[in-house]
């Protein structure tokens, strides 16, 4: 008899399967922003605060192999500037400040929700988008508002929020492999270039 839980989850990981491909170009555009010295900033609530908090781990400190450190920061992470942010602005500048403070052009803001309709969120991608850093989107269902506001979005399509974390870390450690992929690969544009 197999798991129920076990079960939802080989099905949303088959479906999610179709999308593979643009999280490998996402590993593959961020790892050429990276080593041109940008940044990523990763956001989420709850359990998506902690996926965010692991994407941005295995940039800084390493995948599964060995190259420099990267520039990845979880706007979740600094409880100081979180409490001053919600109680002098409220809660839904909570990430959207840090993105005006830490992003540049060029860089990339991955919001990751479950349920994409978190508003503080939302509001960190219409931040990141005002202000020239691209905003991808790491959701479940679609179509739906944070979707709408990102340059980009790859959804989870199952109603069971455990489910949809579960895929998004498989779509974490894909996207941290596809990085690690992209820095060992030479730059074929200059083979035959000099």
């Amino acid at each position: 008899m197999t798991d129920a839980h076990l079960a939802r989850l080989e099905v949303a990981l088959r479906q999610f399967e179709r999308q593979a491909a643009t999280v490998s170009d996402w590993g593959r555009r961020l790892a050429a922003v990276l080593e041109a010295g940008g940044r990523l900033l990763a956001c989420g609530n709850g359990g998506s605060a902690a996926q965010a908090q692991h994407l941005t781990a295995e940039l800084v400190g390493r995948f599964e192999d060995e190259r420099r450190p990267f520039a990845a920061l979880p706007l979740h992470a600094d409880t100081s500037t979180l409490t001053a942010i919600v109680n002098d602005y409220g809660v839904e500048e909570l990430f959207a400040r840090q993105v005006r403070a830490h992003g540049r052009p060029g860089d990339v803001l991955i919001c990751l929700s479950t349920s994409g309709a978190s508003h503080s969120v939302i509001a960190a991608a219409r931040a990141a988008v005002r202000i020239g850093v691209e905003a991808w989107a790491l959701t479940g269902p679609g179509p739906n508002a944070l979707g709408r506001v990102c340059d980009e979005t790859v959804t989870v399509d199952t109603p069971i929020t455990s489910t949809v974390q579960e895929v998004h870390l498989a779509a974490i450690h894909m996207l941290c492999a596809a990085v690690d992929r992209s820095v060992r690969e030479p730059d074929r544009r200059a083979v035959g270039t000099t």
